[in-house]
């Protein structure tokens, strides 16, 4: 097990600042230094030990050591096979099956893709806790963002509060889209009578998702999504608000003649790769029961 580590070659424009000021605009933030000091790991330069009063030189090599992480009691690692998209020493990229929860649940405490991410983790040897960055509902399949370290989900927490992590769906709602182009513009919120299900309510959170008709069917019409707000089940309750509840959606109004879970999947994923700096686009084609579906005549 080694420990998660960031490094920097100073450049004359850094040359002169404090390394408690250099680390503040790398984004590490006060608690992350307070555990580097006291839970086990260390800063230094040219591989000597400093602390964050040290005033950087011109090339001087910064090494951050972040302690290591504590993994999440009561998780246990399962090996379950994970169709991983990519992976480097900072993030992975997973492409979820349908039928899987993201995080445990009371009704299904075991075989999500925390457990399978523990699982993975302990296999490569490295000792961390799952720290899932974009979630899909159980039945929703697709591609999943983790970050491997708690500083780098910090990151790309933060990128996506700013709404630049970007997500596009593929879904088949049932009944034929007058418009091509469209947006559903409504605030969600929890109903009254239930801890799952959402809907559209004056005292809800603002939601904004758009949607392009790709092709209509006569029972379905297959849409491509976008959102620009990340409420829970939004895509399934804005489409229910207007008429056309995902197929297979049950508790949203959908029926399962066709497919046997929301025919709702996560297709692509764009957002800035947190230390490279370098944008990165993903895509995960239609999973088998929903392409099936295509080829209905």
């Amino acid at each position: 097990m080694s420990h998660f580590v960031l490094q920097w070659e100073i450049r004359s424009q850094d040359a002169g600042k404090m390394i408690r000021e250099f680390l503040k605009e790398k984004s590490i933030s006060k608690a992350a230094l307070t555990d580097i000091k006291f839970k086990g790991g260390r800063i230094a330069v040219n591989s000597q030990d400093v602390n964050v009063r040290y005033y950087l030189k011109d090339a001087d090599q910064l090494t951050v050591h972040f302690p290591m992480e504590e993994p999440s009691e009561g998780l246990a690692g399962e090996d379950i096979p994970l169709d991983i998209r990519y992976e480097d020493d900072y993030i992975l990229i997973v492409n979820k099956p349908s039928e899987m929860n993201t995080i445990p649940s009371r009704e299904h405490p075991t075989g999500s893709l925390a457990n399978a991410l523990i699982g993975y983790f302990n296999k490569i040897g490295l000792q961390a806790t799952t720290h899932i960055v974009t979630r899909l509902d159980r039945n929703t399949s697709g591609l999943v963002l983790i970050a491997k370290h708690r500083h780098i989900h910090h990151l790309l927490s933060r990128e996506q509060k700013a709404g630049r992590i970007q997500r596009t769906y593929e879904a088949f709602a049932e009944g034929v889209f007058k418009e091509k182009f469209g947006k559903v513009e409504e605030p969600i919120g929890r109903k009254e009578d239930s801890i799952i299900e959402r809907e559209v309510r004056e005292d809800g959170q603002y939601a904004l998702t758009h949607y392009q008709v790709i092709q209509p069917f006569p029972r379905f019409t297959w849409l491509k999504l976008q959102l620009e707000t990340g409420r829970t089940h939004q895509i399934r309750v804005h489409l229910s608000y207007i008429g056309h509840p995902l197929a297979g959606d049950t508790l949203y109004g959908g029926h399962i003649d066709l497919i046997k879970r929301q025919a709702l999947h996560c297709q692509k994923i764009m957002f800035t790769h947190p230390i490279l700096g370098s944008p990165f686009e993903f895509t995960a084609e239609l999973p088998s029961d929903m392409q099936s579906l295509l080829e209905i005549d």
